[in-house]
């Protein structure tokens, strides 16, 4: 209920209050029935008597807005009347009010807000009457001295709640100088009154050593006594104490019960620590739907700690299946709050379309910061970002320098990255000895990669003997940590590659090591070896083996050679489906060879129902490549309009570029079609 102004003029006008015996009596009387008005009218008449309590009591109705427009600086004009009086809650509040400071808040029914609506109706006129309405203004500075001064009276009058907060002040030096020994003396004074807020702060005093020695035991008793009466931060205390066994008997049970009883009041600690036990079953029975709801109401606190767990909980699919919408939708909220683990994830989940929709940028914008928290491996990812132009304009200014961050933090990768980039001059001045210090480096660390990238390095531009050895020496180290790429070198070394000892069995058996690990184009050189009579090592059913291996890995050679052996029953029972199949598997990877003889196929309907038209596609899609065969070819089927409509115009096109490479079948077509041969 509050008071219109011209009711509050009414009751400060001269002369408008009766006469009242006992008028602070019927002022509570009315009060309590809700009469707020009239309690403020009786009050004032107490308050002129000099009763320091109806002056408390009308400071507590503008703190409540109860019959008039709430104002804090209002109730603190009031709690001061009564104070210098003696009073000790009045003391007290005026002493948490300048403690905490109030600022203008903005709302309906508020000061400011009235103020800001007169300001903007009445402009300058609204100044005096703002002051009529509020003289005592509409905010309260922060005044710590105000404070301290205020709390020490009503400390030293008994007042519990003030001597709790006074030692605080004494402990952090605020409106005092720090001092150990006066904090002590008043958490003593407020606990010997029972006080869980001076119990529990003797708790601290002992658990953290301000002042006294530490002492677990006599820090897990005030803990308790505070905790017994409800003192949330003195559950949470005590159950870390009960968890780790720190000043009492390990009991995990009662940590558990502390938690629940301070989750129950939703302190994030507390819900956060309950949750913990109830997905490990410690303690607590295992519960994940209620692990899952206490660890959500802590995460919407915006507990970090309990976003990460609450994040990994749907990452894991600890209760069920994993959920990635939500892992990502709180990893995302652990980003945002500078969890650079998260800021990595985050990105991740961006750069894969895991959780959320795909967004280089924004995979781009969270590596990036993950980085920028020293996260190796997002610097890595950046940096490939700026060097492609992936989600970020392409500057290779600015990867170097997250390759570099990178390597610092142990990415061997992102060396061998700063190796290839300087050794090729991509985008900065080719720079050998700076790449060749970027892969040494790298080589260093023991990475296999690594290794492999500066022996490649080192037998580039026919190397001498000693770049030879070097290299080989790399290679055999990574080959016999399990790399295949570096075996594969190897082979190529032993089959003579950069000036090294020819040795074909020597390179068979680097080759057969990579790949036996799935290294494709291991498996079909392995399988050239194996066909070819000159190598020593002619073995048509091991050729066989790996040229189907390695076809099925997707070397796109090894595809086209698959084919030729089903359609020639070489090395294999003939099977011309299973040679076009694979003439085409080679084809759309753009083996030339491939396209021309799949076309061919389809247009004789061989291993396949004809298909002139697709057979049309694949003699031009070999043109292009500049096959003379499939120009002829497409150019025949335009000529005569097989699988293709009729065009002279594009026959004789293809025809005059396979005339331009000296074709003879080329020339006497455009011959008889009446065209000049130039």
């Amino acid at each position: 209920m509050t008071v219109s102004t011209r009711s509050l003029l009414d009751l400060l006008r001269p002369g408008s209050s009766r006469s009242d015996s006992k008028p602070f009596e019927r002022g509570l009387e009315a009060y309590e029935n809700q009469q707020y008005l009239e309690a403020l009218r009786f009050w004032r008449l107490a308050s002129q008597a000099g009763d320091p309590e109806a002056d408390y009591r009308i400071g507590l109705l503008y703190a409540r807005n109860e019959g008039v427009i709430g104002s804090l600086p209002d109730a603190v004009a009031w709690y001061e009347r009564a104070a210098l009086k003696g009073h000790t809650e009045a003391q007290f509040q005026l002493g948490l009010i300048y403690f905490n400071g109030v600022n203008a808040t903005v709302g309906p029914n508020r000061p400011e807000m009235w103020r800001q609506s007169t300001a903007a109706r009445l402009g300058d006129k609204a100044v005096n009457l703002h002051d009529l309405v509020f003289p005592n203004g509409i905010g309260v500075p922060r005044d710590i001295d105000a404070a301290f001064l205020w709390l020490s009276v009503a400390a030293e009058a008994g007042k519990a709640e003030a001597q709790a907060i006074l030692g605080d002040m004494y402990a952090n030096g605020q409106g005092c100088t720090k001092d150990h020994a006066a904090a002590l003396r008043w958490y003593e004074a407020a606990a010997e009154q029972k006080a869980a807020a001076g119990e529990f702060a003797l708790g601290d005093v002992y658990y953290q050593g301000r002042g006294v020695p530490v002492d677990f035991a006599q820090a897990a008793i005030w803990y308790h006594k505070a905790a017994e009466q409800g003192h949330v931060r003195a559950q949470v205390a005590l159950a870390f104490m009960c968890l780790k066994g720190t000043g009492l008997p390990q009991n995990v049970e009662e940590a558990a019960r502390l938690f629940q009883s301070a989750a129950v009041h939703d302190d994030t600690i507390a819900l956060y620590n309950i949750a913990l036990l109830r997905l490990s079953g410690k303690g607590a029975v295992k519960d994940l739907d209620r692990a899952e709801t206490a660890l959500r109401k802590a995460a919407r606190k915006d507990y970090l700690p309990a976003i990460q767990a609450l994040a990994e909980f749907y990452a894991l699919g600890t209760a069920a299946e994993p959920d990635l919408r939500e892992a990502a939708y709180w990893y995302e909220k652990a980003a945002e709050r500078g969890d650079t683990q998260a800021q990595f994830l985050t990105g991740r989940f961006y750069a894969t379309g895991t959780g959320v929709p795909p967004s280089i940028r924004q995979a781009a914008k969270w590596f990036e910061r993950a980085a920028e928290g020293g996260h190796a491996t997002a610097a890595h990812n950046i940096a490939v970002f700026y060097l492609n132009g992936r989600g970020v304009a392409r500057d290779v200014a600015t990867a170097i320098k997250w390759f570099e961050r990178a390597s610092e933090g142990g990415i061997s990768a992102a060396g061998v990255q700063l190796g290839r980039l300087y050794s090729a001059g991509n985008g900065v001045p080719r720079d050998q000895v700076r790449a060749a210090e970027w892969l040494s480096k790298a080589a260093d660390g023991g990475d296999a990669d690594a290794k492999t990238a500066y022996a490649m390095f080192l037998i580039q531009d026919e190397p001498s003997a000693e770049r030879l050895a070097q290299a080989r020496a790399l290679l055999t180290d990574a080959a016999e940590a399990g790399h295949p790429a570096a075996a594969f070198q190897l082979g190529g070394l032993h089959m003579g590659r950069s000036g090294g000892a020819v040795d074909l069995p020597a390179a068979a058996q680097w080759f057969k090591r990579a790949a036996s690990a799935g290294h494709v184009e291991a498996q079909h050189t392995l399988a050239l070896l194996y066909s070819d009579p000159k190598s020593g090592l002619k073995d048509p059913q091991a050729a066989a083996g790996w040229i189907v291996k390695a076809a099925d890995g997707g070397n796109a050679a090894a595809q086209f050679k698959l084919a030729v052996m089903y359609c020639t029953g070489q090395g294999v029972e003939q099977d011309l489906a299973n040679g076009v199949t694979w003439y085409e598997a080679a084809a759309r990877q753009g083996h030339t060879t491939a396209q021309y003889n799949l076309a061919v196929m389809l247009g004789r309907g061989q291993g396949r129902d004809a298909d002139p038209a697709k057979a049309a596609e694949w003699f031009e899609a070999a043109a292009k490549q500049g096959m003379i065969e499939a120009q002829l070819a497409i150019g025949d089927a335009l000529r005569a309009g097989n699988g293709v409509a009729q065009d002279r115009d594009q026959a004789l096109y293809w025809y005059r570029q396979a005339a331009q490479q000296n074709n003879e079948g080329a020339r006497r077509r455009l011959q008889a079609m009446g065209e000049s041969v130039g």
